[in-house]
């Protein structure tokens, strides 16, 4: 005798006395409900153990699906590739076979079978493998429920365990099982629980992986090698082992035959074709499977974690209908806007964020990188560039010390002159090259900017002087940081010390000059409150969570874990009034030396700002309508070279090409007028010259790692707000000046 056929007689040897003394110490313990009705009524079932809350619940979940707003499917979250279907989503041929091959005295029995037993023992020990089961389709089911749902490795252990013990708790947990659920029922837990192979779990996964078709329309042979797939999924996948396959097949089929379920021709026709699969893809899982929108996904997902409270486990196992913001056209016009700017992979990153003001819903979130591994060299990125801080985003933080100066008093129409360059009476920097603390001066990009300008005309000509001077008139950089956090800024990016306090500590003007790193998610979200007429939302890609039976998803205290829209007012309505109708100069037609012309689209009311950064490796654009807030920003994430031009250019036009497609089919919105108390009186002054030299007049000559602010001195009075006599309804643009300006670059 050979050395392998010694080692399998030893193994039957082993199977064929387990088998026995189970089956004998099952069958003197359980007698009672064995010998049927006759002795004990089947419901008398308080001897048995209770049956636990997995085998009670409905069959282990699906995967968690993750969908846009529109109800399409982004991707599943999932440990076990399972899609669950109904009794009457299966084939009948399919619940045939399997009953045949595998407990075909089913629908006698009462959750155990001697008889069955004995007979799978000695078909095994005649064939020398084991190619019928010795437990009932019901101990299968509590086994692999057991197995499936357990949540500790003691627990796995135990419910693989090869012992006696083990294999009588199943019985009577099976008993217990058939007393409570009808057989079709049992049948169908079992099909959408069983592993067939390929990492696929339940029968749909399995005609689906094999075959590519549902499990409603599996044929005969199909059926039968997914029937003969339960014992051995790995010895008799048909993809890897093909020869095997088709010889469990027609073992399958034969006894389909035996048992009266196929004619003799039908076995013959069936038994005589190859074994034909037809692989289907496994469903999506992951964000870097995601349909669109994967670096949405990822914040999603963190978001999900970190602020809902799911774990890992709720995501993969759970089963949930997790429905978010995501708009798909509004994601696929962002993608498409940052690629034709800047390609896919490109040293350079380009971001696209959309945000709804009034709710925080995020709508999109482009980044010219595919998500999912961390070589950018290949175009793809596990760092989510569209949420955490990086780069500066200059000159967009003008907004909110304009926003802090108008809170203290200071209106749209107040008129500051200042020198070419303009040195602070207020704030001081060390200089590292005459290694001195020294008053802080700063200077335009180019030489056509008016020494006299109003708020408004400073904002949207980004004028640096102008904003120097203004955080001169505040005294201390606190107001403005302060304003900034209140309208969405999170600057609590340190482990050790919050930058923003690290800011005021230092009293930086460069803070108007946005020099440290930002997320784009909360830049728009900041420029969203102003859109919102002063309302905060707290960002949020999620709007509901349901359980796999359709209802809310709950926590501890009984509540959804969805709690909806976090919003308040931060600021004055008409203070955010106000700055929408300032910042809509900075865009739309007719302002000389405006820095976001490209972003203009005819007929909507769109109120932007533009920044950049010193040496130019950092361009910003953030635009508002009152139904949507994109911020666009295009950076160097790993060196300090400039990416070319200014915040007017790539950003502004990314900005007009995401939106176009959206605003052109939606009627236009209009923004609520300038607030009179915080507009101010009389006409606009109007510019001086043509565009400054860089084309873009965003001047944002300003590096926080070169020059470092320090202290102050006592600060000038603010003057009070002026109020009109007659207070204008809107904050008036200045004259156009003869001539055609030339297109920023």
């Amino acid at each position: 005798m050979s050395e392998n056929a010694r080692l399998r007689s030893r193994v039957l040897a082993k199977l064929a006395a387990t088998i026995v003394v189970a089956g004998a110490l099952v069958a003197g313990l359980l007698l009672p409900w064995v010998g049927g009705p006759g002795l004990v009524a089947r419901n008398s079932v308080s001897l048995l153990d209770a049956l636990p809350v997995e085998l009670t619940d409905e069959t282990p979940a699906g995967p968690s699906r993750l969908l846009a707003a529109d109800g399409t499917l982004i991707t599943n979250f999932y440990e076990h590739n399972r899609t669950p279907v109904t009794s009457d989503q299966i084939a009948d041929v399919m619940k045939q076979a399997l009953v045949d091959i595998e407990d075909s005295r089913f629908y006698d029995h009462n959750g155990l079978d001697v008889q069955g037993t004995m007979r799978a023992l000695m078909t095994n020990l005649a064939a020398g493998s084991v190619r019928e089961g010795g437990s009932t389709l019901t101990q299968q089911l509590v086994k692999q429920t057991l197995l499936q749902t357990a949540k500790t490795p003691e627990a796995r252990e135990a419910a693989n365990a090869e012992t006696v013990g083990r294999k009588l708790r199943e019985a009577r947990l099976a008993l217990a099982l058939e007393d409570t659920y009808s057989k079709d029922e049992i049948l169908t837990r079992y099909l959408n629980i069983v592993y067939f192979g390929q990492g696929a779990y339940g029968i749909q996964a399995a005609a689906q992986r094999y075959f590519s078709v549902n499990a409603t329309d599996l044929t005969v042979p199909q059926a039968a090698m997914l029937a003969g797939l339960v014992q051995n999924p790995g010895t008799d996948d048909p993809i890897s082992n093909p020869e095997n396959a088709v010889e469990r097949r027609n073992q399958v089929l034969q006894r389909m035959h035996d048992l009266g379920h196929i004619s003799a021709q039908e076995l013959t026709d069936y038994t005589a074709q190859p074994v034909q699969v037809t692989p289907g893809l496994a469903p999506p899982n992951g964000c870097i499977d995601a349909s669109i929108g994967g670096f949405f996904c990822a914040y999603a997902k963190d978001y999900l974690i970190g602020t809902v409270g799911l774990t890992q486990a709720d995501l993969e196992k759970g089963g949930l209908t997790i429905q978010t913001t995501l708009r798909p056209d509004m994601q696929a016009a962002g993608d498409q806007a940052v690629l034709n700017t800047v390609g896919m992979g490109a040293p350079v990153v380009g971001v696209f964020d959309a945000i709804e003001p009034g709710t925080g819903h995020v709508l999109a979130m482009s980044v010219n990188r595919r998500f999912g591994c961390g070589d950018p060299a290949a175009g793809c990125e596990s760092i989510n560039f569209a949420t955490i801080p990086t780069k500066g985003s200059g000159s967009t933080f003008k907004t909110f010390v304009a926003a802090a100066a108008m809170e203290k008093g200071l209106p749209a129409s107040h008129t500051i002159t200042t020198p070419e360059p303009y040195t602070s009476r207020v704030y001081e920097s060390y200089d590292p090259e005459t290694r001195k603390i020294e008053p802080y001066e700063i200077g335009n990009v180019g030489s056509r900017y008016p020494n006299t300008l109003t708020m408004t005309q400073a904002l949207y000509m980004s004028s640096n002087t102008y904003f120097l001077a203004l955080e001169d008139a505040l005294g201390r950089i606190e107001p403005a940081v302060e304003m900034a956090q209140r309208l969405g800024m999170n600057f609590d990016y340190s482990i050790t010390q919050t930058p923003a306090q690290q800011i005021i500590d230092e009293n930086r003007p460069s803070f108007a000059f946005g020099t440290d790193g930002v997320s784009p998610l909360d830049l728009a979200n900041a420029y969203a409150t102003i859109a919102a007429g002063g309302v905060k939302c707290a960002p949020t890609p999620v709007l509901s969570i349901t359980k796999p039976n359709g209802e809310p998803l709950t926590g501890e205290d009984g509540e959804p874990v969805v709690k909806g829209d976090r919003c308040e007012q931060v600021i004055e309505p008409g203070l955010a009034h106000t700055l929408n109708q300032m910042m809509r100069r900075d865009v739309e037609p007719g302002n000389r030396m405006q820095t976001g012309s490209r972003a203009y689209i005819p007929d909507h009311q769109i109120a932007g700002k533009t920044g950049t950064v010193n040496a130019n490796d950092s361009v910003t654009f953030v635009g508002s309508t009152p139904q949507y807030t994109a911020s666009v920003m295009v950076f160097r994430p790993r060196d300090n070279q400039s990416v070319g031009g200014y915040g007017g250019g790539k950003p502004a036009s990314i900005w007009h090409d995401a939106m176009l497609p959206i605003l052109s089919a939606q009627a236009p919105a209009a923004f609520q007028p300038a607030d009179p108390r915080y507009a101010g009186r009389g006409v606009d002054a109007p510019p001086i010259g043509n565009r400054s030299s860089d084309g873009d007049g965003d001047g944002d000559d300003d590096d926080d790692d070169r020059r470092r602010n320090r202290g102050s001195s006592t600060p000038p009075p603010v003057a009070p707000p002026a109020e009109p006599a007659t207070p204008p309804a809107d904050v008036p643009a200045p004259p156009a000046e003869p001539g055609t300006p030339p297109t920023p670059n």
